[in-house]
Parts: C-alpha cells; sequence; structure tokens
C-alpha cells in the first residue's frame, strides 16, 4: 500500500461498555479519522468476530473469556506488525482486560460510557427489549456483570459528547503516551 504512515509498532485502542454504549459507532469513525491521517488501521468487533469464527459459542463468563482472548491474541499481531487495531468488545470482566493490556504492552483503554436508561433507549440489537420483557437473563450491564474500568486512559460519555468529541478524545490521548506524533 503507498501512502500510508508505517509506525515503527502499532498499539491497540481497547472499547469497552456495555452493548448500547457506542462502542462500534466511535470504532467506526475513529477508524476513518486515523486512515484520514494516513495510518493502517484495522477493527476487531468481537460480534463480527464472534460469528465468523464461532456462532455458536455460548456466553457463560468461560466462553466470553476464550472469545476475548482470541481477539487478544489478534490485536496483539496487528500491534507487533505496525497496525493500530481498534477492539470493539463489551470485555465485561477487569482481569480479562488487564490480560489484555499485559499482553499486547501498547494499549489504551477506552471506557465507552452511557447511562442504562440511554442504552435501553438506543437498544441497537434488542437485547434490553428481550431483558425487559423476561425473554433474556444476564444481558451484560443490565442484570448482568459488567465491571467498569477503575483506571482507563480515556472515559467518553456518549450521551454527552458527539462522536468527532469521542475521537479527538482518544487520539489526543494517543499523541499524550507517544503511541502518534
Amino acid at each position: 500500500m503507498t501512502g500510508l504512515k508505517n509506525l515503527e509498532k502499532g498499539f491497540t485502542i481497547w472499547l469497552t461498555g456495555p452493548s448500547g454504549a457506542g462502542k462500534t459507532t466511535l470504532a467506526v469513525k475513529l477508524a476513518k479519522r486515523l486512515r484520514e491521517m494516513g495510518y493502517r488501521v484495522e477493527i476487531l468487533d468481537g460480534d463480527t468476530i464472534r460469528k465468523t469464527l464461532y456462532p455458536d459459542l455460548g456466553f457463560s463468563k468461560e466462553a466470553r473469556e476464550m472469545h476475548n482472548r482470541v481477539v487478544i491474541h489478534m490485536a496483539k499481531l496487528l500491534s507487533r506488525n505496525g497496525v493500530i487495531a481498534i477492539v470493539s468488545l463489551i470485555s465485561p470482566y477487569r482481569a480479562v482486560r488487564e490480560y489484555a493490556r499485559k499482553e499486547i504492552g501498547d494499549f489504551i483503554e477506552v471506557y465507552v460510557y452511557a447511562p442504562l436508561e440511554v442504552r435501553i433507549q438506543r437498544d441497537p440489537k434488542g437485547l434490553y427489549a428481550k431483558a425487559l420483557r423476561g425473554e433474556i437473563k444476564g444481558l451484560t450491564g443490565y442484570d448482568g456483570v459488567y465491571e467498569e474500568p477503575e483506571n482507563p486512559e480515556v472515559t467518553v460519555d456518549s450521551s454527552k459528547m458527539t462522536p468527532e468529541e469521542e475521537v479527538e478524545a482518544v487520539i489526543a490521548k494517543a499523541r499524550e503516551m507517544g503511541y502518534l506524533p
């Protein structure tokens, strides 16, 4: 590819938050902006990877951890080859996110926050409606576990910030951390 800037080493931007928080929207906008800046970027979307590689995998804690470890490995490979990996994954457990941080190394954790009532209103997959009707149990961030990050590098509130403001906050942190010039 010509015209793309080679980073000596890539890094991973890990977007975490419950369903409907705005991870996918931020991932797409962030990737577009970074590509416009000339960088190699890949989005690792948790739902897409799950559907493609193992559609029958359940949502137990063990299944989620296995899924997260596959994504961590993919992000590590991309990052060490000069690509900016944007991971969009609920990743509800702090321990798994900390494992990702240690395993990948060059890492920015972004907590994509939105209040529950906003997520219920957005409900892009209809999951909250099903949970409210009692059709599903254990929805992450509703009646299932979601362990909020304790010290993310960036927190964005998608109910108060525009996606463009979120993108700029992440890019500013990447520059501050020395990942981008």
